[in-house]
């Protein structure tokens, strides 16, 4: 499982850890929501578009585009990574929990934790690591947004 803390009471970065080991931080860009990760050594890049801001980008460091989430956090929405596209659905409107979604079940989610301290976490199985921490910090982009 993946979570997602800010790394100070005042910080837009986020320290990221699977099963509480460190695994990489979030630095947003101060411009338009996107930022960057590196992780096992690579950097990725998150960009942010769309004519409702709610398509995200992520590339890798050679600029090859890796994931592509459409729609992030709306009730229902995708992401297309490795040829595969992947639904995610908000089961409710009152919470802030998405559900990945397989063959009609849920099989994963992402939720936040706690709005004051910037905490999410993240149970995505099947979907590489560098996509969960996308879909991750996309999240987390959108719930600071709003």
């Amino acid at each position: 499982m993946l979570r997602a803390s800010r790394t100070g009471l005042l910080s837009t970065r986020c320290a990221i850890t699977r099963d509480d080991t460190p695994l990489c931080t979030w630095r947003p860009s101060a411009f338009i929501g996107g930022g960057s990760f590196e992780l096992h050594g690579r950097r990725f890049d998150v960009g942010r578009g769309g004519w409702t801001g709610r398509r995200y980008r992520l590339r890798d460091d050679a600029g090859a585009l890796v994931a592509l989430a459409d729609g992030v956090g709306r009730s229902s929405w995708t992401v297309e990574a490795g040829g595969e596209v992947h639904a995610f659905e908000r089961p409710s409107p009152w919470r802030r929990e998405q559900v990945l979604v397989r063959g009609g079940a849920p099989v994963g989610t992402v939720r936040r934790t706690s709005a004051w301290f910037g905490e999410a976490e993240a149970d995505l199985p099947g979907l590489p690591l560098e996509v969960q921490v996308f879909v991750l910090v996309s999240l987390l982009a959108v719930w600071d947004e709003d």
